[in-house]
C-alpha cells in the first residue's frame, strides 16, 4: 500500500484520518502536515492568498514519498486541487459531494464556519454538472460552533453541529457536514429518515480505491 499524504488545518484530524485508515486500509502508510495558519489567513484574506503556502506544503508532502494527498480543509479545497506538487491532490469532500448528489436534489449543507460554505456549494455545483443532475443547496452555520470547537469543546460543538442538522433535515432530501470536524455529529443523527454525511470516511474509501 502506497504512502498516502493529508494536508490539515487542525491537529484533530490526524487521529480521525489514523483511525478510518486503520479499518478501511490498514496497509496505507499515512503522512501528516498540520498547518493551522493557512485556515486563519485564509478567513481572514480568502483561500487564494494562501495559494503559495498551500502547495509548498503539499510540496513537502510529496518529498517525503507520498503518492497521493487528500486536503482536509474544506476551505482550502480547491486551491489545493489547484496546486501542482507533483502528486495527484484531492479535497476531502469531493467524494462526499458525489454521494450526496446520488441521494437526493436538495442539499442542506451545514458549516461551523462561513468560509466554508462558498467552496462547499461551489463544489457540489461542479459535482452535479459533471453528473448532469439538478442540484438545490440550502447553506447553513450552526451558529456558536466553530467558538467551542476553538475553545476545545468538542461535545458542544458536535452538539450544536447534530441540533443545526437535525433542524435543516425535514425540508432536505439530504443533509451534509461540510467540515471534516464534524463527522462525529453523524452518530447523532442515525435516527433521521433523511440521509447525513461527512466527508471523512468517503475520502478514505475513494483512497483506498485507488490503491
Amino acid at each position: 500500500m502506497s504512502r498516502i499524504g493529508f494536508l490539515h488545518t487542525s491537529p484533530v484530524h490526524v487521529l480521525t484520518f489514523d483511525n478510518l485508515l486503520s479499518e478501511v486500509a490498514p496497509e496505507a502508510h499515512p503522512v501528516h502536515v498540520v498547518d493551522e495558519s493557512l485556515l486563519t489567513d485564509a478567513r481572514a484574506n480568502g483561500p487564494q492568498s494562501v495559494a503559495d503556502r498551500v502547495e509548498a506544503q503539499l510540496r513537502s508532502l510529496k518529498d517525503r514519498g507520498v503518492e497521493l494527498i487528500c486536503c482536509t480543509c474544506s476551505t482550502l479545497g480547491s486551491v489545493a486541487e489547484q496546486s501542482e506538487p507533483g502528486v495527484p491532490v484531492f479535497r476531502v469532500d469531493r467524494p462526499m459531494a458525489a454521494r450526496a448528489l446520488q441521494a437526493g436534489r436538495r442539499i442542506a449543507v451545514i458549516a461551523a464556519l462561513d468560509s466554508t460554505l462558498a467552496p462547499t456549494l461551489a463544489l457540489l455545483e461542479e459535482e452535479a454538472s459533471a453528473a448532469d443532475h439538478e442540484v438545490e443547496t440550502t447553506p447553513i452555520v450552526a451558529k456558536g460552533a466553530w467558538d467551542m470547537f476553538e475553545a476545545g469543546d468538542q461535545v458542544g460543538y458536535v452538539e450544536c453541529v447534530a441540533r443545526t442538522a437535525r433542524a435543516a433535515a425535514p425540508t432536505a432530501d439530504v443533509v451534509i457536514l461540510a467540515q471534516a470536524s464534524m463527522a462525529p455529529a453523524e452518530a447523532l443523527l442515525t435516527d433521521l429518515p433523511t440521509p447525513v454525511f461527512s466527508s471523512p470516511r468517503p475520502a478514505v474509501e475513494y483512497l483506498a480505491a485507488r490503491q
